[in-house]
């Protein structure tokens, strides 16, 4: 009969033992609470999250309801304009548009303006990874490695800079806002810097480095869908120009639905517009670049004030009250069925 192997370090073996030390820790000595539920507990904690949901929902919902927001929609206003962009060969034609609209209360405080798409899908998967991250660090990078294919290079071995589907796809529109005070028309001043997250700015994305951009981007060309290059997109301010620039930044920050507004000025509180943007007359003009009658999208511009939770979103606060009802609810249905028990459990003792 064989002898039983011993699987215990021996004294004088050189090998490390497996077996973990000898302390509280790793030997799962250490003292440990298990929680004792009982109907007390369970039917409290569900009332006390519903009211907390329920609370914090309603709170945000109000605070979402106080935003001062006015939307336009200019699809069918610069009709003209978007059948010309229908034929790509028109890429380098201009064509303009104006959309009055009136104010007829002031709106106070901070006032931003968003840019909005509908039917614009941005979160297919090979939509999503078409892009370069390394490239939109400054690195010199192989982009026909990357995942931006087809929109690396062009025929002729020229790299596009940026590359990628979410970069040709850029909205380019261009939009100012006019006051029609005392029958004269002040152009409202607007913020193009600043709008993007201090993150996106300063850690994802950098410029090649170099004296000047046109020669760190020597060597590029623009997405096929862009009308000037990327050293190009801000002519008025050279610190917001390359992969740096702001509205660049917002746009390749994809959203999840087919319904999005990206954040596109902010009103510079200077003069007329201290205390924002005050009522009266006022007109869009619309540099129409960006085409969506072939995916049946619309375009349209929001003027928006802020509040502590944020912009004209009441998603939260319904998402909470629904919670908040479904744990109160829960905690009634639990109640009725302790109780029904109780009494059965009550009959068959007298019994």
């Amino acid at each position: 009969m064989k002898n039983k192997t011993n699987f215990l370090p021996q004294e004088g073996d050189a090998r490390p033992s497996r077996c973990p030390d000898n302390s509280a820790f790793k030997q799962q000595r250490l003292p440990a609470w298990k929680p004792q539920l009982n109907i007390v507990t369970v039917l409290s904690s569900f009332f006390l999250i519903g009211t907390f949901c329920l609370t914090v929902g309603v709170c945000l919902i109000l605070s979402a309801n106080s935003v001062r927001e006015i939307q336009i929609d200019y699809s069918d206003k610069c009709s003209d304009c978007s059948k010309l962009r229908e034929n790509s060969s028109n890429w380098n034609k201009e064509c303009h548009c104006s959309v009055n609209f009136t104010l007829k209360e002031d709106i106070l405080g901070e006032v931003f303006m968003y840019y909005g798409l509908q039917n614009f899908y941005q979160n297919h998967r090979r939509y999503v990874i078409s892009r370069s991250d390394a490239q939109l660090l400054g690195r010199n990078v192989n982009i026909q490695r990357s995942y931006c294919v087809p929109f690396t290079t062009y025929g002729n071995g020229t790299p596009m800079a940026p590359c990628g589907a979410i970069a040709n796809s850029m909205f380019n529109d261009t939009i100012d806002l006019f006051y029609n005070h005392n029958s004269s028309v002040i152009q409202v001043p607007l913020l193009k810097t600043g709008n993007s997250w201090w993150t996106d700015k300063n850690v994802k994305f950098r410029n090649p480095e170099s004296y000047n951009l046109s020669s760190a981007f020597a060597g590029t060309a623009r997405p096929p869908y862009w009308q000037k290059p990327v050293y190009l997109l801000d002519e008025e301010d050279e610190r917001n120009n390359g992969y740096v620039n702001d509205d660049f930044i917002i746009w390749m920050r994809v959203s999840a639905f087919g319904t999005f507004r990206n954040l596109y000025r902010r009103v510079r509180r200077v003069r007329h517009f201290a205390d924002g943007l005050p009522a009266g007359n006022y007109t869009f003009h619309i540099s129409y670049n960006f085409p969506v009658a072939r995916f049946k999208g619309r375009k349209h511009v929001i003027l928006s004030t802020v509040v502590w939770s944020g912009g004209s979103n009441p998603f939260l606060g319904i998402a909470y009250v629904v919670s908040g009802a479904a744990a109160i609810l829960t905690g009634f249905v639990i109640t009725a069925i302790h109780l029904k028990l109780r009494k059965k459990k009550t009959y068959f003792q007298r019994q």
